[in-house]
């Protein structure tokens, strides 16, 4: 029988194989880079902001399945969002994929990423899932050292 675990699964490995808004972004006007030591995950993000809404993300990098396909979806999520609403986002992700077994959330910001709420039934990977938010989080504000999720 077809399950959200099997919907999980397609779309992680679509997004994995196939990420959107793969690429540098030369225009770029904030960066960061990401590392998951655990992983090897490795990623830089490029942000174009104007007037505190993000016009164009891109981001490169290697990584796990999760890794990748987060960070794609993240990009393809906050591509034309204030900063205020990227940063609304950001916490309902970080809820969602922290959150104990079997606990509520609240998703309606959230989106196509509510696939992703499966991460937090395997605590190792919740980190390879976040890794691109925090660098995202670090290039709005302009944070100039790397993000480690350790």
């Amino acid at each position: 029988m077809y399950d959200l675990r099997d919907l999980y699964q397609e779309i992680v490995v679509d997004h994995s194989r196939r990420p959107r808004n793969f690429g540098e972004l030369e225009e770029a006007n904030r960066t960061a880079e990401g590392f998951n030591p655990l992983c090897g995950d490795q990623l830089t993000i490029y942000l174009k902001v104007s007037d505190r809404v993000v016009t164009d993300v891109k981001f490169v990098g290697t990584g796990c399945a999760i890794s990748k396909a987060s960070a794609s979806m993240m990009t393809e999520e906050i591509k034309g969002k204030t900063v205020e609403d990227i940063e609304s986002i950001f916490e309902s992700f970080r809820r969602m994929v922290t959150r104990k077994h079997g606990e509520d959330f609240d998703s309606s910001d959230l989106g196509d990423l509510e696939i992703l709420s499966g991460v937090s039934e395997y605590p190792a990977r919740i980190k390879c899932a976040t890794l691109s938010w925090h660098a995202m989080q670090a290039a709005l504000s302009d944070k100039r050292e790397a993000v480690s999720t350790e």
